[in-house]
C-alpha cells in the first residue's frame, strides 16, 4: 500500500520531471515510519512542493497515517539552524554591527584567555577555533540550554588546537559561541535576531524559541532503530569526543527535541524549528539578493575552511557558517551551493545560480551513510530545472 501525499507542481516544470520527483519522493515516503516535506521556491515563489506521511512514529510504513503531515506542519530542524544563525551574522555584517574579521574579544572580552586572545569572529562561524565541547558542563536536565552558562565555560576553555590550524564540525558550542557574540554585539539573542531580521519581515514560520500556541504543529522526531551519528568515523578515542560533544541532544533515551522546554529554548546550534515551505522560500530569497547584500553574501559563501573534519573524518568545506558544496554531494550534482544540513536527513539551501531555496524537512532520522533521500531527490530536481 503507497502512502498517500499531497504534490503540488506551482511553477509549471515540465509534466514528465515533476513526475520524476513524486515518485523520488513517493519511493522514499513509502520505506519511511514518519512523515516528510519536500519544497522547491524561486525567488520568493513555490516551484514545487509534496507533503506526506505522519507527524509522529507508525508502527510500520503500511500502517494506516492518524497525523497526517501537510504545509503547516513544523519540525526541529537540528544543525539547519545553523544556517539562520550564518544568515544573522550576515545581515550584521551588512548592518556595520559585526565584523567577522575582528577579534571575538573585541566584542566578548573574557574570551581572550587560554589561548584565544586572537580567535576571530570568522573561526566560530568555519568551525576552527577548537572548542567542540564544553567543559565542564553546566550541571542540571535543561542545561544545555542555558546559553550564558554554557559560553561563560567556553570563555574560559582552553581550545583542543591552535585556532584556525583544523577544522571540525563544532556540533553545539556553535550555537553557544555565537549567540553570546551577537549579545554582546547588538543586545540581542539569535533567537531575537532570527525573529527580528529573518522571521518577521519576510514573514515565515520560522522560530528559535517556539510560542507554546503553536506546540501542536511540531511532528515528532524519532530515530530509525539503526540511526547512528559520525557514520565516518572509526577511531574508538575521538568516538569519546563526539559522545561529549554531542552529550544528551541526540542519543538519550528520550530525545529532548520532542519536549516543550527544548522547543522554547533557544539552542542556536539545533533548536530552530520551522516549515519547509518557510525554509525554502528563505533560501530562494537569499539567493536572489533580497536578504543579504551581494557582497555580504559572496564573503559569507566563499570557502574559509576545508578538509577531513579533524574528529569525525568527514569531508567538510564552510563558509562564514553555511555548509558549501562538498565532495560526498551533500547538496546534489548543482554547484555552487549552500546552506546547512541537519542531525538525521533534513537538509536546507540553495543553487544560487538557478535562484532556487530547496528544504527537505523529516521526522524520521536516517544515518548519514544510509540515507539517500534528499540527494534522490534533488537528484532529480537537478535534471528538472537544468
Amino acid at each position: 500500500m503507497s502512502t498517500d501525499f499531497q504534490a503540488y507542481n506551482d511553477g509549471g516544470l515540465p509534466t514528465e520531471g515533476f513526475e520524476r520527483l513524486s515518485e523520488t519522493f513517493a519511493k522514499h515516503l513509502d520505506q519511511s515510519q514518519g512523515g516528510m516535506a519536500f519544497c522547491v521556491y524561486r525567488e520568493g515563489q513555490p516551484l514545487v512542493r509534496f507533503y506526506g506521511g505522519s507527524t509522529t512514529r507508525r508502527d510500520s510504513p503500511t500502517t494506516p497515517v492518524t497525523e497526517p503531515w501537510g504545509p503547516d506542519t513544523m519540525a526541529v530542524m537540528f544543525s539547519g539552524t545553523k544556517g539562520l544563525v550564518a544568515t544573522v551574522a550576515a545581515i550584521l555584517v551588512d548592518q556595520g554591527k559585526l565584523e567577522v574579521r575582528k577579534k571575538v574579544a573585541d566584542y566578548w572580552p573574557e574570551f581572550a584567555v587560554a589561548g584565544k586572545q586572537d580567535v576571530t569572529v570568522s573561526q566560530l562561524l568555519n568551525h576552527t577555533v577548537g572548542l567542540v565541547y564544553v567543559d565542564p558542563e553546566p550541571e542540571g536536565e535543561w542545561a544545555q540550554l542555558d546559553n550564558a552558562a554554557n559560553a561563560t565555560v567556553l570563555a574560559a576553555q582552553e581550545p583542543l588546537w591552535e585556532p584556525g590550524s583544523k577544522v571540525a564540525y563544532h556540533a553545539i558550542t556553535y550555537g553557544y559561541l555565537m549567540n553570546e557574540v551577537f549579545v554582546r554585539a547588538t543586545g540581542k539573542s539569535a533567537g531575537q535576531l532570527i525573529r527580528e531580521l529573518i522571521a518577521e519581515p519576510l514573514g515565515l514560520d520560522i522560530h528559535l524559541g517556539l510560542p507554546e500556541e503553536l506546540e501542536h504543529r511540531v511532528a515528532e522526531i524519532f530515530r530509525s532503530d539503526n540511526y547512528a551519528i559520525s557514520t565516518f568515523l572509526t577511531d574508538p578515542e575521538r568516538r569519546k569526543i563526539v559522545d561529549r560533544m554531542y552529550g544528551s541532544t541526540l542519543m538519550s533515551e528520550k530525545l529532548q527535541a520532542n519536549f516543550g522546554e527544548f522547543h522554547r529554548g533557544e539552542l542556536a546550534a539545533g533548536g530552530g524549528i520551522g516549515t519547509a515551505d518557510a525554509m525554502a522560500n528563505l533560501y530562494s530569497q537569499i539567493a536572489a539578493g533580497k536578504v543579504v547584500s551581494a557582497d555580504a553574501l559572496a564573503d559569507a559563501t566563499r570557502t574559509w575552511s576545508e578538509g577531513t573534519d579533524a574528529i569525525n573524518d568527514r569531508p567538510l568545506r564552510f563558509g562564514l557558517g553555511y555548509e558549501l558544496a562538498d565532495p560526498i554531494g551533500t547538496y546534489g550534482p548543482v554547484e555552487p551551493a549552500f546552506g546547512h544540513s541537519g542531525a538525521g536527513g533534513g537538509l536546507h539551501g540553495t543553487w544560487p545560480t538557478h535562484n532556487l531555496g530547496f528544504s527537505f524537512l523529516i521526522n524520521e532520522m536516517l544515518p548519514e551513510d544510509q540515507d539517500t533521500r534528499v540527494k534522490d531527490l534533488l537528484a532529480e530536481l537537478a535534471s528538472v530545472v537544468e
